[in-house]
C-alpha cells in the first residue's frame, strides 16, 4: 500500500511541475498560444483550467502525504526496538567504575 501512495505522489509531482512550467506568471505561457484565435478552450477557460489543475495537484500532494506517511511499514522499527529492550533488560545494575589502587604510604603507617 505504502509502494502505491509513494508512486502516486511522484506522478503528481511531476504533472504539478509540468502544469507550473506552462504557465507564465504575467499571464502568458499556454494561455497565450491561444490568444490568436477562437478556440473550443478559450483563454480564460485554459487559464481556469491550469489553476484549478495546480490546486487539485497540490491538494492532492498533501493528502498522499498525509495518507503515505500514515502507512509506512514499521515492522522494523519494532525488531529495532525490541532488541533495544532486550540489551536494557540484560544489562548488569552495577555501575562500570574504574578500580582505582590506593597507597596507604601517605598515612603514616609503616
Amino acid at each position: 500500500m505504502y509502494t502505491l501512495i509513494a508512486i502516486l505522489t511522484i506522478i503528481a509531482s511531476v504533472l504539478l511541475i509540468l502544469i507550473v512550467l506552462v504557465q507564465n506568471s504575467k499571464g502568458g505561457g499556454l494561455v497565450s498560444n491561444f490568444s490568436s484565435s477562437n478556440q473550443v478552450m478559450g483563454v480564460r477557460k485554459t487559464a481556469d483550467f491550469l489553476e484549478k489543475a495546480t490546486w487539485a495537484l497540490a491538494i492532492g500532494i498533501l493528502v498522499l502525504s498525509v495518507v503515505g506517511s500514515m502507512t509506512i511499514p514499521r515492522a522494523a522499527e519494532t525488531e529495532q526496538e525490541s532488541e533495544i529492550k532486550d540489551q536494557i533488560e540484560n544489562a548488569s545494575d552495577v555501575p562500570m567504575m574504574p578500580n582505582i589502587p590506593t597507597s596507604n604510604s601517605g598515612s603514616g603507617q609503616e
